[in-house]
């Protein structure tokens, strides 16, 4: 598309890289996906966010909105439009120590986050990669290294600061406009843009932190001891699992942190995990929690891991939910599986109190295929294993049709969302052409 530039919004000066921008390779694509938009705003206020709204209405092209860039769902580019990228606006400001109070700008990743507050011994429950954006994730739900001991990203947004489709910049909290900050809790990007977060953060230096790896039996009673622990186990500990496959053998790697520095409580966490079956561990130790998400994780994204991804949540893995997962990653199509644990604290709040009503599943369960395999593929080999499911998270849904909208938000929180998405954005401005 040849964009006419001439009539560019004179707030967006120099703030436009289109394909000749010899800076445009580095801007176009997230980590996933790469995009061909016909221009990309880097806006450095709300100001400038809502011009970008304004131009990309005015002139009828897609919009896609990209905090971070990691976005391994892909929608934080598209083709042939225009292209919201948030990375300048990326400042972390402690408001009131006494309260935890912080104010993140959307385009901050979250290796940034975790050393801005290191020095004052304050973290957030955040995603589980440094370069994963904070707008992208806050908006969705927000599962990560700390979540059964502090709940979602979500959980702890106290205000957010949101431009509307039509131009205007309003504050969302409790008082102010809370149907807003009910739908940017779990659904943002189809209501607003979220510029900046107030979020409570939490008391947090250090945390336990350990590598397991174990063979997987086909029937995957490994799994399923693996679910009794976690089923039983403290708030403190949180685990991710990736299951893959290579010839006949089956592995299971998992990565698990403990929300204390109390070495006793650290062990007394892990030791459970090392009875699962034939497991290993590969490493343990006590680490500052900015070392979760380092700062060398803040690479480019320029569509280096190609995937398409789906997900669901499991309460109980029974029998015939672990022998699907087993046969998933061994079967004709490689399929890569995650199992996230939830429960804990994100149980604790109501369903309705969020967007995220996915209160009462232990677990979510993330498959992704590689070229050259797509979307397609993945689809039928992640059949057998979305049977045992309940509900989907939107940040690791790489086909939004309307099939996912119903799994990530289902029954009357699906009718409230697409009510306030049409109250916010009656155009739909927000929601055309983002690259799936």
């Amino acid at each position: 598309m040849n964009l006419n530039l001439d009539t560019t919004p004179a707030a967006l000066t120099g703030k436009l890289i289109t394909p000749t921008d010899p800076r445009y390779d580095d801007f176009r694509s997230t980590y996933t996906t790469v995009g061909h938009p016909a221009v990309v705003v880097v806006p450095e206020s709300a100001s400038d966010v809502a011009a970008a709204l304004l131009m990309a209405r005015d002139r009828g092209l897609p919009l896609a909105v990209r905090s971070g860039g990691h976005g391994l769902a892909g929608r934080g580019t598209n083709n042939e439009g225009l292209v919201i990228d948030l990375r300048r606006l990326n400042k972390v400001t402690v408001l009131d120590h006494r309260k935890r109070l912080v104010r993140v700008e959307a385009g901050a990743r979250w290796a940034q986050v975790a050393q801005a507050l290191s020095p004052h011994g304050l973290a957030i429950s955040s995603g589980d990669h440094g370069n994963v954006g904070v707008g992208g994730l806050a908006v969705g739900g927000g599962v990560g290294w700390l979540v059964r001991r502090f709940g979602l990203t979500v959980d702890r947004v106290r205000a957010v600061d949101v431009v509307l489709a039509d131009g205007s910049v309003v504050r969302a909290d409790a008082q102010n406009e809370p149907d807003l900050l009910w739908v940017m809790r779990g659904a943002g990007a189809g209501a607003g843009v979220a510029v900046a977060f107030e979020i409570e953060a939490m008391e947090l230096r250090s945390v336990g932190y350990a590598q397991i790896a174990a063979r997987v039996d086909p029937a995957g009673q490994v799994l399923q001891r693996m679910d009794a622990v976690l089923r039983d186990a403290p708030r403190e500990l949180t685990t991710a699992l990736m299951l893959s496959s290579q010839g006949a053998d089956t592995h299971v790697f998992i990565t698990a942190v403990v929300a204390t520095d109390d070495q006793q409580a650290i062990r007394r966490a892990i030791e459970p995990l090392l009875g699962i079956g034939d497991a290993t561990l590969q490493q343990a130790l006590v680490t500052p929690y900015r070392s979760l998400v380092p700062r060398h994780h803040l690479h480019a994204n320029v569509g280096q891991m190609a995937s398409s991804t789906s997900n669901g949540l499991i309460t109980d893995m029974t029998p015939t939910a672990a022998r699907a997962m087993v046969d998933a990653v061994s079967g004709p199509t490689p399929v890569l599986i995650q199992m996230r644990s939830l429960g804990g604290a994100v149980a604790d709040i109501d369903p309705s109190a969020t967007a995220f009503p996915h209160r009462h599943q232990r677990s979510l369960v993330i498959a992704s295929s590689f070229p050259p395999y797509g979307h397609e593929a993945l689809g039928k080999a992640w059949e057998p294993v979305a049977e045992h499911t309940q509900g989907a998270y939107v940040n690791f849904e790489s086909n939004p049709d309307k099939a996912a909208f119903d799994r990530t938000y289902p029954g009357s929180v699906g009718t409230r969302v697409t009510e306030l998405w049409k109250r916010y954005d009656p155009e739909g401005v927000l929601r055309t052409g983002a690259r799936s």
